[in-house]
């Protein structure tokens, strides 16, 4: 039997830590024992200057909960083409600190401030995305405009 997981300021500080050392600028913390499991939970901390591409998950039971535990983020949803439909600020210190993105819906998310992380949830098992999840419009991670697309996603919260 697992023991409880304690979800405190050191294990925010340990993950964000990781996320601040990584050459992506972020980091997950699985509470799912693998990624065949039924629930994903998973911390995912985020430090300013990473780039997570614009996605979209189409399974039906792929809804997403975000909850800020610390520090701010910009969520940011698109149309089909790409454009933006919704953007705001989800901040631990509110008025907006959660959300729930349906399925199907093209979104992004960019860190403001060192040291974020929110909780995330959303129906297991794991599945890579595939072509039809990924948004055609922007770029991949790796290519060499992701970084100036990232800055003018967060020039919508300058």
């Amino acid at each position: 039997m697992r023991s409880p997981e304690f979800i405190d300021g050191a294990l925010l500080d340990r993950v964000s830590e990781s996320a601040r050392t990584s050459p992506r600028l972020r980091k997950n913390h699985n509470f799912h024992r693998t990624e065949a499991d039924v629930s994903n939970r998973l911390l995912n901390a985020i430090e300013p200057g990473s780039y997570v591409a614009p996605h979209r998950h189409l399974d039906t039971a792929k809804d997403e909960t975000f909850v800020v535990l610390r520090g701010r983020f910009g969520l940011v949803l698109f149309d089909e083409s790409g454009n933006i439909t919704h953007h705001t600020v989800l901040d631990v210190a509110g008025p907006v600190f959660g959300v729930t993105i349906p399925h199907g819906t093209f979104h992004s998310i960019v860190s403001l401030a060192p040291g974020s992380v929110f909780f995330e949830s959303k129906a297991g098992p794991y599945a890579a995305l595939t072509s039809d999840e990924r948004a055609p419009w922007a770029p991949v991670e790796s290519d060499a405009s992701a970084d100036a697309y990232r800055c003018r996603l967060e020039q919508l919260f300058a």
